[in-house]
């Protein structure tokens, strides 16, 4: 049976390995993971609203320029 890989994660310039750590650890690991996601999927967001807002901007101005 292969052996299973551990999961090496980095803090502080410090190596642990995920599996080492205590449950609680853990948990507090998947948190972090979880809201860096969550900053990533925030920040497209926002990215896409800028955009659509600025091409509103722009067509608004442009059936201002037409009157």
């Amino acid at each position: 049976m292969a052996k299973k890989e551990k999961t090496a994660i980095t803090i502080d310039d410090k190596k642990y390995l995920y599996e080492d750590l205590t449950q609680e650890q853990q948990t507090i690991v998947n948190h972090i993971s979880d809201l860096q996601r969550k900053i990533q999927s925030s920040e497209f967001n926002l990215q896409q609203l800028s955009f659509g807002k600025d091409a509103f901007v722009k067509s608004l101005k442009n059936k201002l320029k037409q009157e």
